[in-house]
């Protein structure tokens, strides 16, 4: 945002028009106004070097002819690039208070813009909001609070630009860019979401394929806690066929789930780049399609997981005892190493084997559970398996 181009106007004519000679508020001497008469027309035919020469070597008497070849010299500085000497003589000239002809506010206008271009900020805004006091008839005051906003901007001055940008708006001119981004600049610094919000709209009704404004605006709807609008933003980036980036479609995914679509936070997550390689994205989407009772999409996907990390086969062992896949669970069930889970990998077995209708086998296991660390899971099934063995045996 501190990139943002200014809209320098440097608005003041390269030769003074001549009725500087008997100006209002002031009136030049037939001396002052020969030579000036004389530079005007070396400039004119491009010998901007010579004009500039006769007008610093002047020596006027009269403090209105002095401020009158000050002006004059100066825009001839700034033609020269000479912007240092350009805004001494200017800012002299100006502060006079002679000057009162209709180049005046010209003149000051053009003095803000070089202090502005030079990036002396605070030196030219005083100009500026001496010029909204009074704005003629031809000149924009769109312009000038444009400028005023993007002074203050330079200077983090957050608050006086979001009041610059509100004279700005009065004017009811039609979007554009430039505005905008400082208006939205200074909003976010302020954290005035609900203000950035409608400013990244009007951008995004602008530049509708520009991928910073959509995810601007899905932050600070994430910011501000409505995941339901970010989900909303994103989707219709996508559908729109916005470049969104392999995070963003992360995040899509993530607010699928959140809003009980887990299939579709699956897809999305199946879409992006490693998918099918990637562990944690794996494991996502083995997730998000457990959560979606696709148990069958689940159990493949577990099993691409385990078969990277055996960590993971704890997780594709109890879902294939869930569905009925017992052979497959208790194969599983023996690979799996992880020591915090040898006491569940064994009731696991017990499941199996009470369903497989072998008792024996299933109060083996329950046994061992009990001794690997004693639980009321684990008794209670030693207690009820004694008692089938038992009513199988009077059978």
């Amino acid at each position: 945002m501190k990139k943002i181009a200014f809209i320098v106007a440097l608005t003041l004519s390269a030769s003074l028009p001549l009725s500087y000679a008997y100006a209002s508020g002031g009136q030049l001497s037939q001396a002052t106004a020969n030579k000036v008469q004389r530079a005007n027309n070396l400039q004119l035919d491009n010998k901007l070097d010579q004009a500039v020469t006769m007008l610093a070597e002047m020596r006027p008497s009269s403090a209105y002819d002095k401020a009158y070849v000050q002006r004059m010299l100066g825009v001839f500085y700034w033609q020269q690039g000479k912007q240092s000497q350009a805004i001494s003589l200017l800012t002299k000239a100006v502060n006079s208070g002679l000057l009162h002809d209709d180049q005046a506010w010209v003149t000051e206008r053009m003095l803000a813009d070089i202090l502005l271009s030079e990036a002396k900020y605070s030196q030219a805004l005083p100009h500026y909001y001496k010029l909204t006091k009074n704005i003629p008839a031809k000149q924009k005051g769109d312009e000038l609070w444009l400028l005023i906003a993007q002074a203050h901007y330079q200077q983090a001055q957050w608050q006086q630009v979001l009041t610059a940008m509100k004279r700005y708006d009065s004017y009811r001119l039609k979007d554009s860019m430039s505005p905008l981004s400082i208006q939205l600049g200074a909003q976010l610094q302020l954290k005035h979401w609900s203000g950035a919000t409608s400013t990244l709209n009007r951008l995004i009704a602008l530049e509708p394929n520009k991928l910073i404004w959509w995810q601007q605006l899905a932050s600070i709807q994430l910011q501000a806690g409505k995941n339901a609008d970010a989900l909303s933003t994103l989707k219709l980036a996508k559908y729109q066929g916005v470049a969104l980036t392999q995070r963003d479609l992360h995040t899509l995914a993530q607010l699928y789930a959140q809003r009980g679509i887990p299939e579709r936070a699956a897809e999305q997550i199946a879409a992006l780049d490693g998918a099918k390689n990637d562990k944690k994205l794996l494991i996502e989407q083995a997730n998000y399609w457990q959560m979606a009772r696709e148990w069958n999409k689940a159990i493949a996907l577990w099993a691409v997981v385990a078969n990277k990390d055996n960590h993971y086969r704890w997780q594709l062992s109890q879902l294939l005892l869930q569905e009925g896949h017992y052979q497959r669970a208790l194969t599983e069930l023996n690979r799996v190493k992880r020591k915090d889970k040898r006491a569940d990998v064994e009731l696991a077995k017990v499941r199996i084997y009470y369903k497989l209708n072998q008792f024996d086998q299933a109060i083996i296991h329950a046994k061992q559970a009990n001794n690997i660390q004693a639980s009321s899971a684990a008794k209670s099934w030693i207690k009820y398996l004694g008692q089938m063995r038992k009513m199988d045996a009077s059978a």
